[in-house]
């Protein structure tokens, strides 16, 4: 028995140029998709007309090149790291993003404490560096974040790391791991506004909620009589935070150049969560353009 098969060749290319903004564009026509690079063509294969397409024909040889794959390969699940400055909204954004992907959320700083509350190998060494005062060195965190990424849930639904790696060092262990993220995603906020976000942030102790004297402010004067402020929360301490912030991320930025998104964070948070929305969408369709394309 012999087969004819149509072939269709399917090609396409995608690639995030670094520092991709995604700011409102100002264009009289904007580009409904701005993430859009390329589009797939389909070239295909004429049959001659005396040669009907038949599907009782032999498979080709076993020696031949196998073209084919399911078509109902499924895409690897997305892998995002998301960076911002204190009081970007990186916080209200990781929220929106696991979500609507369904994403397993990873914080650094939540691993390292649940780490040591489980008394895990990990956490008893961290815990020992930390009761001497000193910090926890790379190589455990990065074991820490390794193992989490690893886990089955963070493998099948996809992870959102958050704020972490925050040195090219702790990216290049990733890496050795060969632990890399689809897209990077960097809230991008005006020190200005970042400093008026913070300063003007309050704290009630007794319930743990945290207001903004200017855009949360809190609902009757009882609260806000007993509502305190973080000693690192003012003006001075906030901008040396920030140029550290803004020095860690150009060194994660050096190892992540190709794959940096960079979103306008100055927006209100529906907007922002738009622009990382359609960033990732993007992402997710192209992968399924690309494994579509093996079957070609």
């Amino acid at each position: 028995m012999q087969m004819q098969m149509l072939l269709l060749g399917c090609t396409s290319s995608f690639t995030l140029s670094p520092c991709v903004s995604l700011s409102p564009s100002l264009s009289p026509h904007p580009n409904p998709n701005p993430f859009l690079l390329s589009r797939p063509s389909f070239t295909p294969i004429p049959l001659r007309s005396n040669q009907p397409l038949s599907l009782s024909k032999s498979l080709p040889s076993p020696n031949a090149t196998n073209l084919f794959v399911a078509a109902s390969a499924k895409a690897e699940p997305l892998k995002v790291i998301i960076s911002g400055a204190p009081a970007s909204g990186k916080g209200t954004q990781c929220e929106l993003i696991t979500q609507k992907y369904g994403l397993v959320h990873i914080s650094a700083g939540d691993l390292l404490r649940a780490e040591i509350a489980n008394a895990s190998q990990n956490g008893k060494l961290a815990k020992e560096y930390m009761e001497k005062g000193q910090l926890v060195p790379n190589e455990i965190v990065v074991m820490m974040v390794k193992e989490r990424l690893l886990q089955p849930d963070s493998q099948q639904r996809g992870w959102l790391l958050d704020g972490y790696p925050r040195s090219s060092s702790q990216a290049a262990a990733l890496e050795d791991y060969g632990i890399r993220p689809d897209v990077f995603i960097l809230l991008d906020v005006s020190e200005d506004i970042l400093v008026e976000r913070v300063v003007g942030r309050r704290l009630d102790p007794l319930t743990g909620k945290i207001y903004h004297l200017k855009y949360s402010p809190p609902e009757n004067d009882e609260i806000a009589s007993r509502l305190t402020q973080r000693f690192d929360d003012t003006e001075e301490k906030v901008k040396l935070r920030l140029c550290t912030h803004h020095e860690n991320v150009d060194d994660v930025l050096s190892v992540y150049k190709d794959i940096t998104v960079k979103v306008n964070g100055n927006v209100a948070k529906e907007n922002v969560f738009a622009q990382i929305d359609a960033a990732l969408t993007h992402v997710a369709e192209q992968r399924k353009v690309n494994s579509g394309s093996l079957a070609a």
